[in-house]
């Protein structure tokens, strides 16, 4: 059994080359010798986004509050909830955030690869970001 205390883990801000707007991280756990999976409690200000990315071998996302928004590359911007389940395929390109209007936090779970959980790419800009707006 571990018990990974919380106050070992502290909070961190989300680094201006992978982030748009206001994110905050708070490590979960991460790989160790015998476990593979990464995890943290990601939680996005209202308009902040990650900028594109894959995962070598997928990631899920559980998302606890707020409104969120998820787009894999090619697809449409898709409303993501509390209680949504959401799962990238290994290589996907995508990207997630919050709403315009209302903050978002989820659990993001990622394996590692040699390694490595995640490819950063090229922020999301304005315009991808505002396509998922309803009119």
């Amino acid at each position: 059994m571990e018990i990974i205390r919380l106050e070992v883990r502290a909070s961190g801000v989300g680094p201006a080359e992978w982030f748009t707007g206001q994110v905050r991280i708070d490590p979960l756990f991460q790989p160790n010798g015998y476990r593979r999976a990464a995890g943290a409690k990601v939680t996005f200000e209202p308009g902040a986004r990650t900028a594109w990315h894959t995962h070598p071998l997928g990631q899920t996302l559980i998302v606890v509050s707020g409104l969120g928004w998820a787009q894999r590359e090619g697809g449409p911007v898709e409303e993501i909830r509390p209680g949504d389940v959401v799962w990238f395929a290994p290589g996907e390109k995508h990207w997630h955030g919050a709403s315009p209007t209302i903050a978002m936090s989820h659990i993001a779970i990622q394996e590692e690869l040699n390694g490595k959980v995640v490819d950063w790419m090229e922020k999301v800009n304005d315009e991808q970001y505002k396509s998922g707006i309803k009119n």
